[in-house]
């Protein structure tokens, strides 16, 4: 391989990248961002490359979601909370049942860019640019929105910067107190209709934590009980914005990207000779490759090879993104393939993006069942391989939003006009995704029992 440099990058062909009109203000922009602090630091980065390490040995699971994509007009601190909170929902749920740590990774603090299947898009006979994402250009179908503004790299940069501020507070101060995470899901086994099935795992959650306080252990003495840790990750689309948050450590000379703890590579940009690889080749962040029904083995085999020649642990996670109608056909090559060069990854499933429909009246939705399905598909296929099942990542919102259809409340495609607010992705809501917690929890707890 060439020696890598923080801009090499530049001499590839690179995809789904938005053509500036003013390149002097492009320049400008990049060197501003270059003289802001990091968003995140190099011994964060390695706790979590540590964590991740542990899940690829079968000692810990990666719970990973947010938004399909982060949004200017929406931002608040209660949205923040709301997200924040429900992963911890999910992950108390999950660690519970499976006996292991839950490694939390929010799709948050810098999820602003969207690759999309077409460079523009037509309406009413009027063609513009898709939209990108808020770091690139806006969602109103107008020529100025959509024309690409390089000044929003650093409104998404200063957004991340106070999101990530909110998310250290909850993190330290209490908030994420395990007593107080139990009770915020009681609240929603109480509601639920599945309550009885719920109410047994919630159940035992409170005698245990009963029992660790009658032993004189408790969120005033064990520092485990009120604080975690909450990772964040994106996907490493817009280069220039990636590159421009890029600091090399003073202490041990590597390359960071400092925007995100944790970066992954879409199925649309992971070609081996291109720009993105290239980038991500060079940083020393965890990386995640998105894996579709038309990654091929040896292209698979390609990547780890360039992205992780050490064969280093919690380096690589694999992001399955199949279908719950491909998956059966399509994983087990890809695992068959990865367990023949010995490689180390964590294996995650998306089982999110391979299932959006588009309902009659063209509204894009996905299904609930279908969700399942492939997670469940994704689990036996790794127990039949004798492979570790290790994460689920998901688009989510702690939002009571009507995007997906299905679940415990039965959403259908009539009701999701109510609070169907996404710009991009249909998200799960906090209901659907919690329901969703409690059935990996059976998963893992029986997964358990097999090994």
């Amino acid at each position: 391989m060439n020696e890598w440099e923080v801009d090499s990058w530049r001499k590839r062909p690179a995809k789904q990248q938005p053509v500036y009109a003013d390149e002097a203000a492009l320049q400008e922009a990049e060197r501003e961002l270059a003289t802001l602090p990091p968003l995140v630091f190099a011994g964060e980065i390695e706790g979590l490359k540590a964590d991740l390490g542990k899940v690829s040995q079968g000692r810990a699971f990666l719970l990973q979601g947010g938004d399909c994509a982060e949004s200017f007009a929406e931002f608040s601190a209660d949205k923040v909370s709301q997200t924040f909170k429900l992963l911890l929902q999910m992950s108390v749920v999950m660690t519970f049942a499976g006996s292991c740590p839950v490694v939390k990774v929010g799709r948050i603090a810098g999820q602003f860019a969207k690759p999309r299947s077409a460079a523009t898009e037509t309406i009413d006979g009027i063609e513009r640019p898709s939209y990108r994402g808020d770091i690139i250009n806006n969602v109103e179908f107008t020529e100025e929105a959509r024309r690409p503004d390089p000044a929003r790299m650093l409104k998404a940069y200063h957004q991340s910067s106070a999101t990530l501020n909110l998310m250290r507070a909850f993190a330290m101060g209490g908030f994420a107190d395990l007593r107080n995470v139990h009770q915020w899901n009681q609240g929603f086994v109480a509601q639920t209709a599945h309550h009885k099935k719920y109410a047994s795992l919630a159940l035992q959650i409170e005698k245990a934590l009963g029992f660790m306080e009658a032993c004189g252990i408790n969120s005033a003495n064990s520092p485990q009980l009120n604080k975690t840790s909450i990772y964040t990750s994106h996907e490493a689309l817009l280069l220039n914005y990636e590159q421009a948050l890029t600091r090399r450590d003073s202490i041990s000379g590597h390359w960071y990207d400092c925007s995100a703890h944790m970066l992954w590579l879409g199925d649309r940009t992971r070609q081996p000779d291109h720009a993105h690889v290239e980038f991500l080749r060079g940083v020393r962040n965890p990386i995640g490759i998105k894996v579709g029904p038309s990654t091929a083995p040896a292209d698979l085999q390609r990547l780890l090879d360039l992205l992780n020649p050490d064969n280093e642990a919690g380096r690589i996670t694999l992001i399955s993104r199949m279908g719950s109608e491909k998956i059966g056909d399509k994983l087990p090559p890809l695992v068959q393939a990865v367990q023949g060069m010995g490689a180390d990854v964590v294996w995650c499933s998306d089982p999110m993006h391979g299932n959006t429909v588009t309902t009659s009246s063209g509204v894009k939705t996905r299904k609930v069942d279908a969700i399942l399905s492939e997670m469940e598909q994704f689990f036996e296929i790794h127990r039949a391989q004798g492979s570790y099942a290790g994460g689920v990542h998901l688009e989510m919102t702690g939002d009571s939003v009507t995007e997906c259809v299905g679940g415990a409340y039965q959403l259908t495609e009539a009701g999701l006009a109510e609070r169907y607010q996404t710009t991009c992705d249909p998200r799960l809501n906090a209901d659907q995704s919690l329901e969703l917690a409690f059935l990996i929890a059976d998963t893992l707890s029986r997964v358990k029992r097999q090994r």
